[in-house]
């Protein structure tokens, strides 16, 4: 997702990402591999058990009064299963969805012409919402809570406002930056849910679903050690299955064992947790090159040979995530994790200096 609100990203450009097999944005194949993979319903969603108990009495009392759902606000990073939820939402209202994004509406009567076809308790999906023109937001209000909207005819002083009135429906937005959002907007959802990051035991269970239905066998290790790997997103945690997969059809007996998970993903340079060649080569020149930092991120992207955004929008958040790099008002610093994880030793510890010891409080 992108993590402006104006301007494209290094995290959503596909010159810049789609390279990057732990990139948790969707590309063509994940696409069309997650329609077959999706759950169906609340029963069968793995994770975010506090969302989905929730969801699940806002959808049970409104098929219980006989109305459209309250409008969803669902956010979190991308991969997590926003798009899957609102699915979800639909199915269990018994109605149809309208998919579409932010980005797509760049004016009013863009949106205008899509709320004007919605049938009766349908559900619009507007993915990346953030993204959506100001015009269109506005419009917006009126149609989630009067469902109404006023279509202006002509220009200048003869432009007449006709109201025009929309049947109830459910609207599903989904944003990856939930404080861009303005307040009118926010408080107009009757549900918001966050999407949390996934506990390895919750990915090993949604591995082990996708094997099932990718007819892949694997066993309990096999799926431990991939999980391990995912960054803690459902949608990379499928990603690697299906490159395992491979590589146990083509060099072991089809069959995913821990062994086989983690020769495949060292295969694919992606290691223990979950840390591929961007990462890596971000942590080895602020450690050899940059003692550690503090160092300016313009200085250790070309230190990396990347952009600056890319550098500051895909590789730095899973970092800091992860608390091997702290970013900090003179710079970049690694942290002890960082130094451990490349199974390097810090300046102070080899030198007995102890000029360092203060950037990690130690």
């Amino acid at each position: 997702m992108n993590w402006d609100d104006t301007a494209p990203s290094a995290a959503t450009d596909p010159a810049l990402a789609a390279d990057r097999l732990v990139g948790a944005d969707a590309d063509g194949e994940d696409t069309a591999v997650e329609a077959a993979l999706r759950p169906k319903d609340l029963g069968e969603f793995v994770g975010q058990e506090r969302v989905r108990e929730q969801l699940d009495l806002v959808l049970r009392a409104a098929r219980a009064r006989g109305a459209t759902a309250d409008h969803v606000l669902l956010s979190g990073a991308p991969g997590l299963g926003k798009t899957t939820l609102s699915m979800i939402i639909a199915a269990e209202m018994g109605a149809p969805i309208r998919i579409t994004s932010g980005p797509a509406i760049q004016h009013a009567g863009d949106l205008a012409a899509i709320l004007s076809s919605l049938q009766e308790g349908e559900v619009l999906f507007l993915d990346e919402i953030h993204r959506m023109s100001r015009p269109a937001e506005e419009m917006l209000y009126m149609a989630m809570e009067d469902f109404r909207v006023d279509v202006v005819v002509g220009k200048g002083p003869g432009a007449t406002a006709i109201p025009l009135e929309l049947p109830p429906f459910t609207l599903v937005g989904a944003t990856t930056r939930a404080g861009l959002l303005p307040p009118p907007l926010r408080d107009r959802f009757g549900f918001t849910g966050h999407m949390e990051f996934y506990a390895p035991a919750e990915l090993e269970r949604v591995i082990h679903r996708s094997a099932g239905l990718l007819d892949v066998e694997i066993d309990a290790e096999g799926a431990a050690e991939i999980a391990g790997r995912s960054r803690g997103t459902p949608r990379i945690a499928n990603r690697l299955l299906r490159r395992v997969r491979d590589y146990a059809q083509v060099k072991a007996d089809g069959v995913i064992t821990p062994d086989t998970a983690s020769r495949a993903l060292d295969v694919y340079e992606v290691d223990v947790r979950g840390l591929d060649r961007l990462d890596r080569a971000v942590l080895t020149a602020l450690l050899k090159l940059f003692g550690g930092g503090p160092v300016g991120l313009s200085t250790l992207a070309v230190a990396v040979g990347e952009e600056r955004e890319t550098v500051e929008e895909v590789a730095e958040p899973f970092l800091v995530r992860e608390g091997l790099l702290a970013r900090t008002p003179r710079g970049r610093i690694a942290t002890p994790a960082a130094w451990a994880h490349l199974g390097l030793v810090p300046p102070q510890q080899q030198s007995g200096a102890t000029g360092q010891q203060g950037r990690f409080g130690a």
